[in-house]
């Protein structure tokens, strides 16, 4: 029994331990890797799919997909461009597309619970037609020339203390996730659905509510990741967030989240998004092509899950 619980330990902390090898041996091979500055630079990348990843994470825990996240980033971050554009102040862009954005996870979220639709048919629905309508909104073209306001250059390039300020933003929001899912009734209730929806429904839980709001989260932090990316690039490209989601569900399956629910924690989530980003950085490094990058990242990813049904 002993040996059984120190197995499980051990398989509990296998994305951290590869994780630290990862690390150790991408420092090894190249010295360009373990440099402050691309450390730097490598959370700031990592805290675009963190948010994305963390908003899943509450998703999948509910035994739920969202593939929907990728198109409702480019979506929100067209309209927030657009906003910005057309004179709004910076602030109120923000909020509006973030609210935008929980407004779409919840249409996916009615979509499965009142209509009834398997989680991966109808996100896979948002997902094309929330595509389709960024690019009729912009034409298929991108929305620059935002001007020159500090507040949106911050949002994504700023520094605080000599840390860039989605980095901070970054572990602040996993701070609020930890919060959540650990120390609420509402994470509890998520948990719960996923592991149970029986006995979760006998228990008093509302699960039609807990999987709305959960999807509706996931927008929200497919939002705030566009709103990033939009202060960084400057415009919004109409082509912006394809395949986000599959970063976002690699890098929740690599953190020990359970693709059928009901187990897992948004700090696996936390190292394995910065596995995720480890590998980019790294294979950019070494000049590894992005083909083969795919297959390296597909590779992780079946790893990953047979990992989980294992310690099923």
């Amino acid at each position: 029994m002993d040996n059984k619980k120190s197995f499980m330990k051990l398989q509990d902390m296998g994305a951290l331990i590869a994780l630290i090898l990862l690390i150790v041996g991408i420092s090894i091979i190249s010295p360009q890797f373990r440099t402050v500055d691309n450390f730097l630079s490598l959370l700031r990348q990592s805290s675009i799919n963190g948010f994305i990843a963390f908003g899943m994470t509450g998703v999948i825990l509910t035994g739920g997909i969202d593939l929907g996240v990728g198109s409702i980033l480019a979506l929100t971050t067209a309209l927030a461009a657009f906003f910005i554009k057309g004179g709004m102040a910076v602030g109120l862009a923000v909020i509006l597309a973030l609210a935008l954005g929980t407004a779409f996870g919840v249409i996916s979220g009615i979509m499965i619970t009142k209509g009834k639709l398997q989680p991966f048919i109808a996100t896979l629905i948002t997902m094309t037609v929330f595509r389709g309508l960024t690019m009729i909104f912009m034409d298929g073209k991108p929305i620059s020339n935002l001007g020159d306001s500090f507040a949106l250059k911050f949002i994504g390039k700023g520094n605080l203390f000599g840390i860039p300020f989605p980095v901070i933003l970054f572990i602040l929001v996993f701070g609020i996730f930890y919060f959540l899912l650990q120390k609420t009734t509402f994470g509890r209730r998520i948990y719960a659905t996923g592991s149970n929806p029986q006995s979760a429904k006998l228990a008093g839980v509302n699960i039609d509510r807990t999987k709305i709001m959960v999807y509706a989260i996931s927008g929200c932090m497919a939002a705030l990741s566009g709103l990033i990316l939009l202060s960084r690039l400057g415009s919004a490209q109409p082509t912006l967030g394809q395949s986000y989601e599959m970063d976002a569900i690699a890098a929740t399956a690599l953190g020990g989240t359970s693709m059928s629910g009901g187990r897992g924690k948004i700090a696996g989530t936390f190292i394995g998004v910065l596995i995720i980003a480890v590998l980019n950085n790294g294979l950019n490094i070494l000049g590894v092509s992005s083909y083969w990058q795919a297959v390296v990242k597909g590779i992780v990813i079946l790893i990953a899950v047979l990992s989980d049904r294992k310690r099923g």
